[in-house]
């Protein structure tokens, strides 16, 4: 079965990060995985986001239309990616950045204040791991900790003192897509 998920997002907010972490947890379970990152020439503050691909198959394309999933991070992206979400299809929303609730019916939408779990866990940095957790809560496509695995195998060596602070946020948003959410 083959899966693709998009995270968008601000240069500088993760998207890119919580994209390739998924694709390294993928890549370590064995399956075929293709990350495509595209970002502004303004990297910080300019748009952001990337594709990743995992199937039990090989990958015909790296092109894809109308994602399973969609992880946004800010308004901006929401309007781009809310009507290309697949129907049965998921929708991470950051609600501490985006003003409005979504008006798909036909998608599972999943409303997190990302910013403020983030700040709650000491480093507003998390915010992308957070989601990311919320993502793994309600399309099962990994386990959490096939991905905190990947983590500790991937993360920077100048980040690595963050390690502890993103598995708690990567558990956080797990947590938090398990509760049910008013839309």
């Amino acid at each position: 079965m083959q899966t693709e998920i998009v995270f968008s997002g601000f240069g500088g907010q993760g998207a890119l990060f919580a994209g390739q972490l998924l694709a390294y947890a993928a890549l370590e379970a064995g399956l075929h995985v293709s990350w495509i990152p595209s970002y502004g020439p303004e990297i910080r503050g300019g748009p952001a986001h990337c594709i990743v691909i995992m199937s039990n198959d090989e990958i015909g394309s790296p092109v894809v239309r109308n994602p399973r999933a969609a992880v946004v991070l800010n308004l901006p992206s929401l309007d781009k990616y809310e009507s290309l979400v697949k129907p049965g299809g998921v929708l991470i929303v950051n609600q501490s950045l985006v003003d409005r609730v979504p008006t798909r019916t036909d998608v599972d939408v999943v409303l997190i204040p990302a910013n403020e779990e983030a700040e709650a866990l000491g480093d507003r940095r998390l915010v992308n791991v957070v989601m990311l957790g919320a993502l793994l809560q309600r399309l099962p496509i990994l386990t959490i900790e096939a991905v905190g695995v990947a983590l500790d195998h991937h993360i920077p060596s100048r980040r690595r003192n963050l390690l502890a602070a993103n598995l708690k946020a990567l558990a956080r948003g797990f947590e938090l897509a398990a509760q049910p959410v008013e839309v």
